[in-house]
Order: C-alpha cells, then structure tokens, then sequence
C-alpha cells in the first residue's frame, strides 16, 4: 500500500504527478495559505507533509500520530521544532542550494537599488518632480570597485561573492562560524571578525541562518559601527537584526541605506516606520521567487519526501535529525 501524505500547499502538476506515481495524498488547492485548523485536522493518517512554513511543533505532532517526514519547500527551517520531531522520531527536509544563484541575483539587486536610490528616484520622477539643474540631490553611490562583508558564507553568501568579484571588481570580506579556503582562494575573500567587517565594509550583507545564537545578530552597537556611508541588505530572517535599531540608524542617518526582502513579522505591518524612510528599499520576501526555482523547489521537495517514505535517508535531512 502507497503511504499516505499530505501537501500543504499549491504546488505544480508535475510535481504532484511524481508525489502520485510513490503515494496517494490529499492536498490543500486553494490559493490563501491553510488556517492552522485546517492543516492539523488533515495529518491524522498522514505519514508525510509537504509545506513551506508554519509552525512543526508538538501540537502538530499530536495530530499526526503516524507522521514520519516533514519535507519543506524552503531553505530555512526555523518554524522546525527540532526537539519536538527528534523525540517522535520524525524526519525533516529542506531545499538547499537549489536556490541560490536566484537569491544572490535579488540580493545584489537589492545592493544596486538601495546605493544608487532607485525606488526612491522612480518615485521622483513618476510624482513630476524631475526638473532641469545638476541634480546633485539625486546622486547616489558606487558599488564597483567598493569592499563587500559578507555575513554567512554559505552557499548564497558565495555566488553573491562571486557577482561582486567578477562582475563588479569588489574586494571581499567574510565572517562564518568556519573558514571557506575555497572562497579565500578563488575569490579572495579574507575573514574577519564580525566587527572588523562592519568597520570596514561599504556593503554589508547578511545571510545566517535564523537560530538563537543568530536573534537580533544586528542591533544598535552594531549599526554604530557602520561607516554613514554603508549600505545593508537582509535577505536572511527579519529576527536576525533588531528592527528598531535599523529604523533609528536610517532614520538618523548611521548608514547611507538599507535593502530588505525580509522582516521581524510578515507581512509587514503597512504602520511600520521602514515603509516611510526614502532610504530603504522594501519587497515581500521574494528572494527565490522565480517559477523556474520554485519549481526546483517544489520538486527537491517531493523528492525528499518520497526518499523518507521509502524507506531511504532523504538527502536534504536536515543535519540535526541526521542519525
């Protein structure tokens, strides 16, 4: 007999034509993301759940007595009680790598966009305020040729270091809990410590994984340490920088700008200060949203989650589940 799942969300067909050929399922097909209610009176004889964020946690758990993987279509997998599913002996899954060239793509977009004030500016003229003169209240900064600190140099911390060498002739700087000799070597990445990097760097971006050493990673003594002319970009986890600290440094003008795909609650209040400021570029937490990535996604995904049922060690088992 096939094991049973449960997807969690709209997914392609020919994603869940593959999740059909190794398990029989039902599926949540509307467009709004599923009430908790709904996903945990769906789990009561599911051996597997695809889904891409809400709360793993004992109470999920205890609605799904027979739950034996947990495959979720994203990198991140903070919303993972790990205990929880450790103690029930349940697998979880995520989707690394497959992502990241389409993330670095949006994170040096979000450096352009926040240096040289693009939302700003097209604003500006849309609104009819462009007129004849120098202009000079327009001009924003260079990133050719400037120094780039990388905070988390993992996958996406690496191909967006390889934009900046190759593309944009910038000089990079690193820090990760372990060095990268790879990175040193062809990119010439040097690591420092997180101090040395916000001192240093025109650029700062940040992209750990969202834990408790790694909660408000970024506050006020750090933000005091940017140049005034530094530009930030988050593309991690909104709790991984202390929101109002950001709103204070923007605000009083610490740093040149900010360039966010992501924040402390999303989405994002429409009262939220960040909203106001001219110098922070805001988007809704697209980072790997292309249909291309998304559906590789969506398929490692599936894949993870057949592996797990069949009896395998899925290969994206995340490493504190792994046996």
């Amino acid at each position: 007999m096939k094991p049973k799942v449960f997807i969690a969300r709209n997914i392609p067909k020919e994603v869940e034509d593959y999740i059909a050929e190794h398990c029989t399922y039902d599926k949540w097909d509307r467009p709004e993301l599923i009430p908790r209610d709904a996903l945990l009176a769906s789990l009561s004889d599911a051996e597997g759940l695809l889904t891409f964020g809400g709360k793993i946690d004992a109470e999920l758990l205890d609605h799904a007595p027979k739950l034996k993987v947990v495959s979720t279509m994203s990198v991140g997998y903070n919303h993972f009680d790990l205990e929880a599913m450790k103690a029930r002996g349940v697998m979880g899954t995520n989707t690394p790598d497959v992502l990241n060239e389409t993330v670095a793509d949006l994170i040096f977009a979000l450096m352009l966009a926040a240096a040289r004030r693009l939302a700003e500016l097209d604003r500006y003229v849309k609104e009819g305020r462009w007129k004849r003169g120098n202009n000079q209240d327009l001009f924003g900064l260079d990133v050719h040729h400037k120094k780039l600190g990388i905070i988390g140099m993992g996958g996406i911390g690496e191909a967006v270091a390889r934009r900046a060498k190759w593309g944009f002739q910038m000089d990079i700087l690193y820090h990760n809990r372990s060095r990268k000799p790879a990175a040193e070597s062809e990119l010439g990445a040097v690591y420092c410590s997180m101090d040395e990097l916000l001192q240093e760097a025109d650029f700062i971006v940040l992209m750990t994984p969202l834990t408790p050493e790694t909660q408000r990673l970024i506050g006020e003594r750090e933000f005091g340490l940017m140049k005034p002319t530094a530009v930030f970009i988050n593309a991690s986890r909104g709790q991984t920088v202390d929101e109002q600290a950001l709103i204070t440094a923007l605000e009083q003008k610490k740093i040149f700008g900010a360039g966010l795909d992501v924040f402390e609650r999303e989405p994002v209040s429409p009262d939220n200060p960040l909203l106001k400021l001219p110098n922070v570029v805001t988007l809704p937490h697209i980072g790997s949203a292309t249909s291309k990535t998304r559906f590789d996604m969506a398929m490692l995904a599936a894949e993870n989650l057949v592996a797990a049922l069949s009896g395998k060690i899925p290969p994206q088992l995340v490493k504190e589940l792994r046996p």
